[in-house]
């Protein structure tokens, strides 16, 4: 058998109550008299230490903080539009009216007459016409100041350069002096030769003459591949070449704002590949002058 509890030894402890014995019925058991007398403990006890001992825990309290930030927003705008109603100017009476005076001014003469009688419909506004010119009928003279044309730019004073250097004058002012590589490099060599050097030479009186116009050096090769370290392909070789004459032209005092260096490889050839003559031809760097846009 088990040992009694806690609780049924305060129980047994207790005496039972005054009017206890007195209200059980003659025929009652034992078992039931002390199932009374155990509810009657249980209650004392709840009404006494329980009751002085046990703490309920508080109630949560409604978190009203985010009110607090709402007022102030709405504090803030009040404000704001007190201020702005503070800076404004009333309109008065006459503003108004010079005001539609003004608007008046620049309205149609339909629109006007219909705002001053006071009606809201407006009568058809015609459209306006395109202007045509009249049909020129042969014989008439030709306006000249009708369609200006603008004008060419000064042609370039090439004065005499030689056999080394052809000189090709094209549309729009660009001038372009043509220079065989094999005066310039050696073959398959990106580095001026001393005797290519004085050809550049001959030609800053004539850039140096050109202030305003761009110098855009262009390299040019035959289809003959080419495959070493440092020029993988034509591509490079040209663009080398045309770098080459940039710089000796930059050394020799001209702006590099003007300067500009582009490789052509063999995509623009002047004759045919397929003779030595026609490789050689292609061969060459070419010294464009581009004259500067006419208004």
């Amino acid at each position: 058998m088990s040992p009694p509890t806690l609780l049924e030894s305060m129980l047994a402890r207790m005496p039972p109550g005054p009017g206890a014995a007195a209200k059980a019925a003659p025929g009652q058991s034992a078992a039931s008299s002390s199932e009374g007398s155990a509810n009657q403990s249980i209650s004392a006890l709840h009404s006494g230490r329980f009751e002085r001992w046990h703490v309920d825990p508080a109630p949560v309290q409604e978190e009203e903080a985010w009110l607090i930030t709402y007022l102030d927003v709405v504090t803030l705008l009040l404000a704001m539009m007190v201020v702005m109603l503070a800076f404004s100017e009333p309109v008065s009476e006459a503003f108004r009216g010079e005001r539609r005076e003004i608007a008046l001014d620049r309205m149609h003469p339909q629109v006007q007459a219909a705002a001053d009688a006071g009606t809201t419909i407006l009568p058809p506004v015609p459209l306006p016409h395109p202007a045509t010119a009249p049909a020129r009928v042969e014989g008439d003279p030709v306006d000249i100041r009708a369609a200006p044309v603008p004008p060419e730019p000064p042609a370039l004073n090439v004065g005499e350069l030689g056999e080394n250097v052809e000189v090709v004058a094209e549309a729009k002012g660009v001038t372009r002096f043509r220079i065989s590589s094999e005066l310039l490099f050696a073959p398959g060599q990106a580095a001026l030769t001393p005797a290519g050097q004085r050809v550049i030479d001959e030609l800053l009186p004539v850039l140096n003459q050109a202030i305003g116009h761009t110098i855009v050096v262009e390299g040019h090769t035959d289809n003959v591949p080419i495959a070493t370290a440092r020029f993988p392909s034509n591509w490079e070789l040209a663009a080398g070449r045309a770098g080459a004459v940039v710089r000796h032209l930059e050394t020799r005092g001209v702006n590099p704002m003007r300067l500009r260096a582009t490789g052509v490889a063999d995509t623009r050839p002047l004759a045919d590949n397929a003779s030595a003559q026609g490789r050689a031809q292609n061969r060459r760097v070419e010294i464009v002058l581009e004259a500067p846009p006419v208004n």
